[in-house]
């Protein structure tokens, strides 16, 4: 992984250096403290990974960011800053990751390994040879288009499910007799193999429009569909969520970010029982994630983005006592003393219409003392 440094403080030059020179596989190819500096390199040499301040001297490190990135669409960019209120703007710039100073030898091994994770999958890399020519947007509803953003045209409502089937498999390969189990099982027996192979048809057919028909490989009782040309949601939240083994205040606003991209449940509004399995696994994924995050910008005095998370919580499961909890501490954080009495009325209302019951000691003397 060739690195380019780009910050105005030499004192963060040598520090950042140190910490990457320990990463295997890492090799500094420069480190600049100027915008124009940081143009000639890029113009000279090879560099698949710069890590940008927010500010350099006079300039902006966003601008800068997007102005690498038109001389190398490939490049990756990091923004390393003390300044935390950029944060949503840099991510106009797409980067792979938002650091904030300090910074820790641990946090920068997670982005190296992110950024390799990122490199290897891109096209020409040897695992995905192939641009992404399909989007899916598989949280909040189904919605897959192509790479102009138009909305796939489906021979049947059949052909369209089993393709969000194949993508739950995640390119592994799956058995026939399972689909026809899950697709199929209300036809009769012998007439579940012709279903199959007509949506199988269909299905091939949609995908050669768009030049994609390899992608889907079948033998008599087997079938895969590789996922190196499609971009998915869901499996980019799962594995940008897996990147995080703590959330503290260098990676909040990346983890705001990717907390962003769960827009609601998997395939919410389809009515596909095989999928309700992973559906609620992934959901349990988001509301362990969000949690975590609501607890960090609480600590961190994040109040607001706190709150505005924590009500998307407890919209989800208005029963769930550990978002209501973290609900009322934002309100209490902001002192809007109102909205913390009116959310525990309501809470405590719901526990005795819907399960009898009253709200716990420990949130009940919480609210108490309050």
């Amino acid at each position: 992984m060739k690195v380019l440094l780009i910050d105005d403080e030499q004192a963060m030059l040598t520090a950042l250096s140190q910490l990457l020179s320990r990463i295997e596989n890492v090799v500094i190819v420069g480190m600049v403290r100027s915008r124009a500096e940081a143009v000639a390199f890029a113009a000279q040499y090879d560099v698949e990974l710069a890590f940008i301040d927010i500010k350099i001297a006079e300039d902006s490190g966003l601008a800068l960011a997007l102005e690498l990135r038109k001389m190398n669409a490939d490049l990756d960019i990091v923004f390393v800053t003390s300044h935390k209120e950029y944060a949503l703007d840099a991510f106009d710039a797409y980067p792979l990751d938002y650091i904030v100073k300090p910074i820790s030898g641990k946090r920068l091994e997670e982005t190296i390994a992110r950024a390799m994770r990122a490199r290897a999958e891109k096209p020409g890399s040897g695992n995905a040879d192939m641009a992404k020519r399909l989007s899916v947007a598989g949280l909040g509803g189904l919605q897959i288009s192509s790479e102009q953003g138009e909305s796939l045209k489906w021979m049947s409502r059949k052909s369209r499910e089993l393709f969000a089937y194949l993508l739950l498999c995640r390119g592994n390969r799956t058995a026939k007799v399972r689909i026809l189990e899950d697709l199929f099982h209300d036809r009769e027996e012998k007439n579940s193999e012709l279903y199959l192979n007509t949506a199988l048809y269909q299905l091939r057919r949609t995908l050669s429009a768009h030049g994609m028909k390899d992608i889907l490989a079948s033998d008599r009782e087997y079938y895969q569909m590789s996922l190196a040309s499609i971009k998915v949601d869901f499996i980019e939240f799962e594995e940008r969520t897996s990147g995080f083994r703590t959330i503290d205040a260098t990676n909040a606003e990346a983890a705001i970010a990717v907390e962003q991209i769960y827009a609601g449940d998997l395939f919410e509004d389809k009515p596909y029982e095989w999928a309700f399995a992973e559906r609620e696994r992934l959901s349990d994924v988001y509301d362990a994630f969000a949690k975590r995050l609501v607890n960090e910008l609480l600590a961190n005095n994040q109040i607001r983005q706190a709150v505005q998370i924590a009500r998307r919580l407890v919209r989800r499961n208005e029963l769930d006592e550990e978002a209501n909890m973290l609900l009322m501490r934002g309100f209490a954080a902001l002192k809007d003393r109102l909205s913390l009495q009116l959310r525990y009325k309501q809470y405590e209302a719901l526990l005795k219409q819907e399960l009898d019951i009253q709200p716990s000691a420990e949130l009940a003397a919480w609210y108490s003392r309050l």
